[in-house]
């Protein structure tokens, strides 16, 4: 069974690629922080403020685990910060996992005008987002790249990338 799973940074494009790389694959698509709402039903900032992040990353662990060892096929999406807790990043060698890489001016440029949905950034002034981002990517890096492949998004439409993922799955 295909399971293919996208990771990256928030802003990257997981859950835009994802959508069209399943639809590409005739597989279901799944956006791991969506499941998580579903399961607990709490938005995961509601669910970061009132239960804090530690347990958010035990029921993103658990969920993770449990999908990956279903029989499905899919397309998971995960949430930015997935592969950093709970050894996570371990399971992206037991499928086809891809981690799609933006730069930091990218990811300021995506995240910028939407960074009031995102808990981790609703609390910076414009002015922090850039450094933020910066350290947070080199922090995560590790993580993001034991991914079997990396993919560079920049400059790339969503058409191109799923074509330059469909053709690393031949």
């Amino acid at each position: 069974m295909r399971k293919v799973v996208l990771t990256g940074y928030m802003g990257s494009g997981k859950s835009v690629i994802g959508a069209h790389l399943a639809l590409q694959l005739g597989v279901p698509w799944i956006d791991l922080d969506a499941a998580i709402e579903k399961t607990t039903a709490l938005s995961i900032a509601n669910l970061m403020a009132t239960r804090g992040e530690l347990y958010f990353r035990k029921i993103e662990h658990q969920i993770l685990t449990d999908l990956l060892q279903t029989e499905h096929e899919f397309v998971l999406s995960l949430g930015g910060g997935t592969p950093c807790y709970y050894e996570n990043y371990k399971l992206l060698s037991q499928v086809e996992s891809f981690f799609l890489k933006a730069t930091v001016p990218t990811l300021v440029e995506r995240l910028l005008p939407e960074r009031h949905e995102r808990p981790l950034l609703a609390n910076l002034a414009d002015s922090e987002l850039e450094e933020f981002i910066a350290k947070h990517l080199f922090d995560r890096n590790f993580y993001y790249m034991q991914s079997k492949y990396s993919i560079a998004t920049d400059g790339k439409s969503i058409a191109e990338l799923v074509a330059e993922i469909t053709k690393l799955l031949a």
